[in-house]
């Protein structure tokens, strides 16, 4: 017997002649333990072998019995080969019978960064393959797999009364603790290769309970995981009755996949889901479908003015795709479409609550001083009364900007050029193009006043016809060719005044503005994007206080307003107030009801107040000047931290404004929405939509002043592996077949497993 002890220090190489078992790449053991030993191997490590043929070796030391040809190392041993590290008390090698064991806090390390623990490793003579008692595998996903006894055949392992858990084993103080579900089964196997854990007999123990028996379960694990069934979805509601939808991933490849959700109801027919995803070099793109054959109740279309009384069977579905494709660091195309064959098919499904759905395809280039943007855009309308008719077509809208720097003046010169053809298949067809040229220069004075001079000019072009299908008149404009000249210049100033106060630092800003335009025949030309006008805190400073190009407010005026800041170490406070006075006595083109129909404008504020991250308040209104009422009274407020919050929204408009402008009817509204965490990883949370218009906002509203809209109240349980929650959800308003009534979800998730 020859023994030859050997310093931790020392590192050494052993040929292949005296290989140890390849079966190093396989994972350790633990007895049913989720918990990473806390025994560490001290020694340094193995140094990289010069090839395959080779194994890296670091031992406290080394004995071999020349006459039974063992070969053994003890104490801190280490060995490394095909980047695979295991660590071990004790390697024991015989060479006659081609046993080879590893004893005592064995841990190894693939090269993917995976971590196996066990206390013994057994391997064939074959090196390859071997057995492992009280194995515990910590995946580099996050998972991890424990099995009394597991075996490794050709690089698979098969574990026997095993478990998987994707959970936190150990809370915050470093303390172990019992997973929040795990997967018990009587066997489990795992395939590195194609990254897939598959069970036989498997059930899921959610906090330590048995609760869903799935005898064939099977999932992915980490970024290459692949196909297989992910967690189903369950909800009732009045429209479907009790719904499961179970859907199933395909990876088609690394950059594309497929899931496929069948929708099974009680009380309706089946429907099925499909979605898409592309990833390449380029860009991305998704295709997302929905397809049933159902009855459904037809809403009334104002082109008809009639409501059938029986439903209609027919084939039902919606289709979402949009994507994006980046050309050059300059150029980009994207576009998305989205269409349902029906008005009342989203809402009676419940996939989306949207009233109008918006297809785009565009083309744009953005350069450091320069943007160019070609663009097209439909859209169908879901609102009930609503004539898809009148429904717009805009294609192409085009849109070019070039800054320049002002070489005589000095400041900003930005030139812009667009055009914009508008198509109704049964209303106003509108085409417009229009070249402008703004001026704009900044300076400081000397007694710190900040002064923008701006010079405004602009030629445009109209055509329009069958201008009488409009049924605002003040819209339409005049039939044929149309054009405009458009000039204006501004001399804004604001003088602030900064100094401590509080502990903090205040500012006050008085601001004063001059805008200068000449009569323009706005009536005349048609108005296809500037409909909707309020003043408001956003757009009292404004060179044109309408949305759109359509209309340009042709009036000279002085603007006047205070803004008022005040910040300290946890609080803020930003306010601004202002009104505005024409100068000229022209009658305006802006109805009555906006705030700016009259020489004096009505008063407009903004006040916004954050306290550290519990409280952020936004306060908006618009009080009339004759008589102080209030117009418009907007709070928006969250009280409250990420785990308990309260949040506050309410919107009053009583503007008076004639009926039959677009989006510009008065209305009250209250919303109200709130988390309350009652334990560490439980909480309750709730919303609600109330309509408070009546008479007074809106005379045709048939509300009295109480309406609910819809409510919703859940509990929620979330830790760092598991998101569990059930809502409950009630429905005021119908809408076709899409009926009123309570809705029930129940929402399952698990971290770590599926995709």
């Amino acid at each position: 017997m020859q023994t030859v002890p050997f310093p931790s220090s020392v590192r050494n190489a052993l040929l292949a002649g005296a290989t140890l078992p390849a079966f190093l790449l396989a994972p350790a053991a633990l007895a049913q333990q989720l918990n990473e030993p806390a025994t560490p191997i001290s020694a340094p490590d193995a140094p990289m072998p010069e090839n395959d043929d080779q194994i890296g070796f670091a031992a406290d030391a080394l004995q071999y019995d020349s006459n039974s040809e063992v070969v053994t190392a003890n104490g801190n041993v280490q060995l490394l080969r095909d980047g695979n590290r295991l660590r071990a008390d004790k390697v024991i090698w015989d060479r006659n019978s081609g046993k080879v064991e590893a004893i005592g806090n064995v841990s190894v390390i693939d090269p993917e960064g995976n971590i196996a623990y066990g206390d013994r490793f057994d391997v064939t003579d074959t090196l390859k393959d071997g057995a492992v008692d009280n194995m515990l595998l910590v995946l580099q996903s996050g998972g991890r797999l424990a099995s009394v006894k597991g075996t490794r055949a050709n690089g698979v392992y098969t574990l026997n009364r095993a478990t998987y858990t994707g959970c936190a084993v150990e809370d915050s103080h470093g303390c172990p603790k019992e997973p929040t579900w795990q997967i018990n089964a009587i066997r489990v196997i795992y395939d590195p290769t194609r990254q897939r854990v598959t069970y036989k007999n498997a059930n899921i123990e959610l906090f330590g309970l048995p609760l869903i028996p799935l005898p064939g379960l099977s999932h992915p694990v980490g970024d290459g995981g692949s196909s297989g069934l992910l967690m189903p979805n369950l909800r009732y509601d009045r429209n479907n009755g009790f719904e499961v939808a179970l859907p199933y991933y395909f990876k088609l490849a690394p950059n594309r996949d497929i899931t496929i959700t069948p929708h099974v109801y009680t009380d309706t027919l089946p429907m099925l889901e499909a979605n898409y995803r592309h990833l390449y070099d380029r860009g991305a793109y998704q295709v997302t479908g929905y397809i049933t054959h159902g009855s459904r109740v037809a809403t009334s279309d104002s082109s008809t003015g009639t409501t059938p009384a029986t439903a209609e069977k027919d084939i039902r579905g919606y289709l979402d795709a949009s994507g994006k494709m980046q050309l050059s660091p300059e150029w980009s195309l994207d576009g998305s479409l989205r269409f349902a064959t029906d008005r009342t098919f989203l809402r009676r499904y419940d996939i989306s609550r949207d009233d109008r759905l918006r297809s785009t395809l565009g083309a744009q280039r953005i350069g450091e001083n320069s943007y160019f943007s070609i663009r097209g855009w439909a859209v169908q309308t879901l609102r009930q009364g609503d004539s898809q008719g009148q429904t717009p077509i805009a294609l192409p809208v085009i849109d070019y900007r070039l800054r320049l720097k002002d070489p005589l003046l000095g400041g900003v010169l930005q030139l812009q050029a667009n055009t914009l053809a508008i198509t109704r298949t049964s209303g106003q067809d509108t085409q417009r193009a229009f070249a402008a040229a703004e001026w704009n220069l900044r300076t400081l004075t000397g007694l710190g006043q900040e002064v923008t001079f701006t010079g405004y000019l602009r030629g445009d072009v109209y055509h329009s016809s069958d201008n009488a299908l409009t049924s605002v008149v003040s819209y339409a404009g005049d039939p044929g060719w149309q054009a405009r000249g458009i000039a204006a210049a501004a001399v804004d100033m604001r003088w602030p005044f900064v100094g401590e106060a509080f502990g903090g630092v205040q500012r006050i800003a008085p601001r004063v503005q001059i805008v200068a335009a000449p009569h323009l025949a706005n009536l005349s030309l048609p108005n296809e994007d500037a409909r909707a006008v309020d003043l408001e805190d956003s757009n009292l400073f404004a060179l044109n206080r309408f949305a759109g190009y359509d209309r340009f407010e042709d009036s000279t005026r002085i603007t006047y307003g205070l803004e008022y800041s005040l910040a300290l170490p946890d609080f803020s406070l930003e306010s601004i107030v202002g009104q505005s006075y024409r100068i000229d006595n022209r009658p305006a083109i802006l109805p009555d009801g906006t705030g700016l129909s009259d020489r004096t404008s009505d008063i407009v504020g903004r006040t916004t107040v954050r306290y550290k991250d519990f409280v952020a308040l936004t306060h908006r209104f618009r009080v009339d000047k004759d008589n102080l009422s209030v117009r418009r009274n907007e709070i928006d407020a969250t009280v409250g931290s990420k785990k308990t919050y309260a949040m506050v929204g309410y919107l009053r408009l009583n503007r008076d404004v004639a009926s039959g402008l677009e989006d510009l009817q008065d209305r009250e509204e209250l919303r109200l929405g709130g988390r309350v965490q009652f334990a560490r990883f439980w909480s309750v949370f709730g919303s609600t939509v109330i309509d408070l218009t009546d008479a007074k906002e809106d005379p045709l509203s048939v509300s009295d002043g109480y309406e609910p809209v819809r409510h919703r109240l859940g509990i929620a349980y979330e830790d760092d592996c598991l998101t569990l929650g059930i809502t409950w959800r009630r429905d005021y308003q119908a809408n076709g077949d899409a009926r009123k009534g309570n809705g029930f979800q129940l929402r399952l998730a698990f971290r770590n497993i599926g995709i």
